[in-house]
C-alpha cells in the first residue's frame, strides 16, 4: 500500500466515528494535516495523474497523456518540469490563491521539478484577464514588496526550499524586436481576439492596448524559455496557457500539458469568485479565530468545493462524508467545523485549530455571551455618535467597507443582541439602521427592553462585539 493509501485508511476509520468529538476531530486533523508534507513519490504514474486530475477543471490534452508524460520522464531518470506563473500584483493573498499552490505542492512531493515564474516584466504590462479596463502597471518596488508578502503568506502550503524561482525579465528583458516580430508573425490575431473579455471590451467601446494583446504571447514565451512539461494555472488563464502550447511549437518544442484549476466561490455564497474587493475572502494572514468563523458562515453547499480546494482529502474520503450526510449519521454543522479546522490547521497548526473550535463553540453554541472571553469591545462614549457602518468598518474591522456592511444588513446578518437573566433577544437591523449613529440605535432598543440587560452586543454575521457605555 502507498503512503497516501495508508493515510486514507486511517482517516476513513476516523471519518466513520463521532465527528462531534474533539478527540476524534483532533486525530483526524493531525492525520490529514500531515499529508501536506507526505512523500507521494511511491504513487504510480497513473495514480499521480489521477490525483492531479481529481482537483483540476481540465487536464489537456488528457489525463492519459499526463500519465504517459510522467512515465516517459521517470524512464529518463527525471521528473516533469512544472511551471506556475505569478504576477505579484497584490500584497494580501487569500485562500483562493492557494488552490494552485496546493496542487503544485503535490507535483513537488511526487518528485517533479517546480519552477515559479515571477512576472517582473508581464506585471508591468498587466494581465487583462477578466478586466474591463487596463490594469495599472507595477513598479519594481511594488513587485518586490508584493512578492515578499506572497511567499510569506503561501508558505504553509508550499516548500519554497525545493523550488526554482525565475524572473521572466531574464529573457523578456533582452528580447529583440526582430525576434518578437518573428514570433508574433506566427500567431494569428484571431487567436488573441477570441477572448471573451477582449470582445466584450471592444463591443462596449472600451480601449484595448497593444501591450494587453501581447501579454498572452509574453506569458507563453516563459513556457518555451524554461521548456515546461506542464503549466498549472486558474481556469481563467486557459487561453494564456494554450498560447504557451502554440509558442512552444514555434520554438520547435514539444507543447506543454495544461492543468487548469477551479476558481473558488467566495464565502458570501453569491456565486462570485473569492475576491478581496467583494469582501468575500479568507486571507492567508487571518487569525485562527477569524478564519474559523468565516468558514462557519458559508452556505452548506460550499463545504464540498472547499474540501476539494483546500484540504488533502481524497475523493474517497469526501464521498464517505457525503454519504454520512445523506443518511443523517453526520450533522452538517460537525462537517463544517471539521472543514474550518482543516483551514486553520493549514494556516496555524492543529493546536490553533482546536482552540478556535473551542472559542467558536463557546461563542455560538452556548446560551450566554458572557461566557465568551476576549470579545472585541466598542464604547458608546467614544463611538456612539458614529454610524454603525463606520463602527463596523473602521473601529471593529468586521466589514471591509460601508457597502459591505449594508449588504450584510440586507441579508439580515446584522443584529443588536440584548442579554438578560431570561436569555437573549436579537433585533435585526435594516439597511437604514446601518447609516444611523450606533448610540441612537442602541438607545432605542434599551428603552424598549423590559428589564435592564446584563450585556449588549453587536453581531455582524458570525462576528460579535460587546457594546459598553
Amino acid at each position: 500500500m502507498t503512503r497516501l493509501g495508508d493515510s486514507v485508511r486511517r482517516a476513513s476509520a476516523l471519518l466513520e466515528q463521532d465527528l462531534s468529538s474533539d478527540i476524534t476531530v483532533r486525530q483526524l486533523l493531525e492525520e490529514t494535516g500531515a499529508r501536506r508534507y507526505l512523500d507521494l513519490s511511491d504513487l504510480t504514474a497513473a495514480e499521480q495523474a489521477a490525483l492531479i486530475a481529481s482537483r483540476a477543471v481540465d487536464v489537456l490534452p488528457s489525463v492519459e497523456r499526463l500519465t504517459e508524460r510522467i512515465e516517459a520522464a521517470v524512464a529518463a531518470g527525471r521528473g516533469l518540469h512544472v511551471k506556475l506563473g505569478i504576477d505579484p500584483t497584490a500584497v494580501d493573498v487569500h485562500l483562493g490563491h492557494a488552490v494552485q499552490v496546493i496542487v503544485l505542492s503535490r507535483f513537488q512531493r511526487m518528485g517533479h521539478e517546480v519552477t515559479l515564474i515571477i512576472g517582473d516584466i508581464t506585471a508591468k504590462i498587466g494581465d487583462p484577464t477578466g478586466r474591463s479596463t487596463e490594469r495599472p502597471a507595477l513598479t519594481d518596488e511594488d513587485i518586490a514588496r508584493n512578492l515578499a508578502g506572497y511567499r510569506e503568506q503561501v508558505r504553509p502550503f508550499f516548500d519554497f526550499e525545493r523550488v526554482r524561482f525565475r524572473h521572466n525579465g531574464e529573457w523578456l528583458g533582452g528580447l529583440t524586436l526582430p525576434r518578437l516580430i518573428g514570433i508574433l508573425a506566427q500567431v494569428p490575431a484571431s487567436a488573441l481576439l477570441q477572448r471573451d473579455d477582449f470582445r466584450t471590451r471592444l463591443e462596449g467601446g472600451h480601449g484595448l492596448s497593444m501591450s494587453e494583446l501581447i501579454y498572452p504571447v509574453a506569458m507563453a514565451i516563459d513556457s518555451a524559455e524554461i521548456e515546461a512539461d506542464v503549466e498549472l494555472g486558474g481556469v481563467d488563464q486557459l487561453l494564456n496557457m494554450q498560447m504557451g502550447r502554440r509558442v512552444m511549437e514555434i520554438y520547435g518544442q514539444k507543447p506543454q500539458m495544461i492543468v487548469s484549476m477551479p476558481l473558488v466561490e467566495g464565502t458570501d455564497g453569491s456565486g462570485a469568485k473569492m475576491s478581496k474587493s467583494k469582501g468575500n475572502y479568507i486571507g492567508l494572514s487571518s487569525s485562527a479565530e477569524d478564519a474559523f468563523g468565516k468558514v462557519m458562515s458559508v452556505p452548506d453547499r460550499l463545504m464540498e468545493p472547499y474540501l476539494r480546494a483546500w484540504t488533502e482529502w481524497t475523493d474517497e474520503e469526501i464521498a464517505l462524508a457525503r454519504g454520512r450526510l445523506g443518511d443523517s449519521s453526520l450533522h452538517p454543522m460537525d462537517l463544517k467545523k471539521l472543514l474550518a479546522g482543516e483551514v486553520v490547521t493549514a494556516l496555524h497548526g492543529v493546536d490553533a485549530a482546536m482552540a478556535a473550535r473551542d472559542a467558536f463553540t463557546a461563542q455560538f453554541s452556548r446560551k450566554s455571551f458572557t461566557e465568551v472571553a476576549d470579545l472585541p469591545e466598542v464604547t458608546l462614549s467614544d463611538h456612539g455618535g458614529e454610524g454603525i457602518a463606520a463602527v463596523l468598518t473602521k473601529v471593529l474591522g468586521f466589514t471591509p467597507s460601508a457597502s459591505a456592511a449594508r449588504r450584510l444588513a440586507k441579508q439580515n446578518g446584522l443584529r443588536v443582541v440584548l442579554e438578560t437573566g431570561a436569555g437573549q433577544t436579537g433585533v435585526v437591523l435594516g439597511e437604514t439602521d446601518v447609516l444611523r449613529p450606533l448610540g441612537e440605535v442602541i438607545g432605542e432598543h434599551l428603552a424598549a427592553a423590559e428589564e435592564e440587560p446584563k450585556g449588549v452586543y453587536l453581531k455582524a454575521g458570525r462576528k460579535l462585539a460587546l457594546v459598553r457605555d
